[in-house]
């Protein structure tokens, strides 16, 4: 029998974790956080629907918090099996998981001394755990894999972050065979810092992520133009610009953006560009380490140039450097995480900010329902950060074409006319970019199901 339930990601764009059952085999493709809101916490902290002791192995699509960030309590629940992933992949998720747990740590300790519940998904040492796992089995792009019994895998570059796979499942429970590809999440299009994703191969059952099946991006050319605009009008109004930024991916691709505006003469090359994020600064240094990734126009870049390096870039990496850019009242760029201003140093930046007319805030990408930047997109005019209500005078934008995220018709191109038993839509929200997807497919005779969350569905 082969069964596949979802157990994430199934009514939402976090949370992506996916069981397979294939006679006596059982295995995972991703486990991550659910983001988002208290429920997001308690579902994160909850016990898993399944016993982790029974799983034979996890298959990692890439290095997101929202699919990687459970796997430390995953392990701590009684997993022992490896997990799979790519190289980059490996190297981003042990930043990735070792940032989120110390994080978790310093907020539980912090909830302790104000008398608050505390709810920590994962200590250190689970994360140390989960690398280990991590560890055991890396894997190359194209190269069929056997994971457990009756199960075989193919990793297919996915395009969306540095070492992303979409996967391709081999199916045989000793009765009938069958093929099943999950996408991960697929890329953009256009950036020139990554290839492109593979297309869908041939296969009976596909899951496809949907987060922006509803809308097509603008061309990167036109974004890049309006992001250079929106920067260079802040900077000669004498503002600063705030960009909540995603660590991996987002924020190299903004600095490469900044860097090419530099020396197109669109942004003056004295300006003081800061890259306050830890981790951004630790994934910059793993970029530089896995140009197998890379697209053709990017790979000529390095060769020339360093093309994350610019005149008056700063690093800063301690809380005492960051803290000193909010002296700064004009004429800086500031790039910080997190990128739906859940956590990390941005809120700090958004405090002194977004009180400020002449400044603006740059949003670059995805921001789910309840985050704080979904909020000021939708134009609050008062949010609350920390114990502190900031009103918004600040020119806020939203600049979606960076997005790492493949759009509607990229979705489309991505399946393919290739014959399908049936289509599952994932990660994306139910009246926006999944129904639109599942509208389309069926206008074209494919069985589209959207899996309910936890309910298992029998494949073979």
């Amino acid at each position: 029998m082969i069964v596949y339930t979802c157990h994430g990601a199934a009514r939402g764009v976090t949370g992506s974790c996916h069981l397979i059952e294939c006679g006596e085999s059982r295995i995972l493709v991703d486990c991550g956080l659910f983001q988002g809101g208290r429920d997001a916490a308690d579902a994160n902290a909850h016990d898993f629907a399944f016993d982790p002791r029974t799983i034979d192995a996890v298959l990692l699509t890439h290095a997101h918090l929202d699919h990687c960030g459970r796997l430390p309590k995953l392990v701590r629940d009684g997993f022992a099996g490896p997990i799979l992933a790519t190289a980059a992949t490996r190297d981003l998720a042990r930043i990735v998981l070792l940032d989120a747990a110390s994080l978790q740590e310093e907020e539980a300790k912090r909830a302790r001394e104000h008398g608050r519940p505390v709810v920590v998904v994962s200590d250190l040492d689970d994360a140390f755990h989960a690398l280990e796992a991590l560890d055991r089995r890396v894997v190359d792009y194209d190269v069929t894999v056997d994971v457990a019994p009756g199960i075989q895998a193919t990793f297919l570059d996915a395009g969306h972050i540095l070492g992303s796979a979409s996967i391709l499942l081999t199916l045989n429970d000793g009765v009938s065979q069958r093929r099943m590809v999950f996408s991960g999440d697929l890329g953009h299009h256009g950036s020139g810092v990554l290839r492109p994703p593979r297309p869908a191969p041939p296969a009976d059952f596909v899951v496809m992520e949907t987060t922006y099946g509803d809308r097509p991006h603008r061309s990167f050319d036109a974004t890049r133009e309006e992001f250079l605009s929106a920067v260079g009008q802040t900077l000669a109004g004498h503002g600063n610009v705030v960009i909540p930024t995603f660590a991996l991916e987002r924020a190299q691709e903004i600095l490469y953006c900044l860097h090419q505006g530099i020396r197109q003469g669109a942004i003056p090359a004295s300006v003081s560009v800061f890259l306050d994020s830890p981790m951004a600064i630790s994934a910059t240094a793993v970029f530089r380490r896995h140009p197998e990734c890379f697209g053709d126009d990017f790979l000529e870049a390095l060769r020339k140039d360093d093309p994350f390096g610019m005149p008056r870039l700063h690093y800063t990496r301690s809380v005492e450097e960051s803290m000193a850019i909010n002296a700064i009242e004009g004429g800086a760029i500031i790039l910080a995480g997190s990128g739906m201003c859940t956590g990390g140093r941005v809120r700090h930046h958004l405090r002194h900010n977004l009180g400020r007319a002449r400044s603006s805030v740059i949003f670059v990408g995805y921001a789910a329902e309840g985050t704080p930047a979904r909020e000021i997109i939708d134009g609050r005019k008062v949010i609350r950060i920390g114990r502190q209500d900031i009103s918004v005078r600040a020119r806020i934008w939203t600049i979606n074409g960076f997005s790492a995220h493949a759009d509607a018709p990229e979705l489309i191109q991505w399946l393919g006319d290739e014959p399908r038993q049936r289509v599952f839509l994932v990660h994306g929200e139910p009246d926006r970019g999944m129904a639109a997807i599942r509208d389309t497919l069926r206008t074209r005779g494919m069985a589209v199901v959207c899996p309910e969350f936890d309910v298992p569905c029998r494949l073979a």
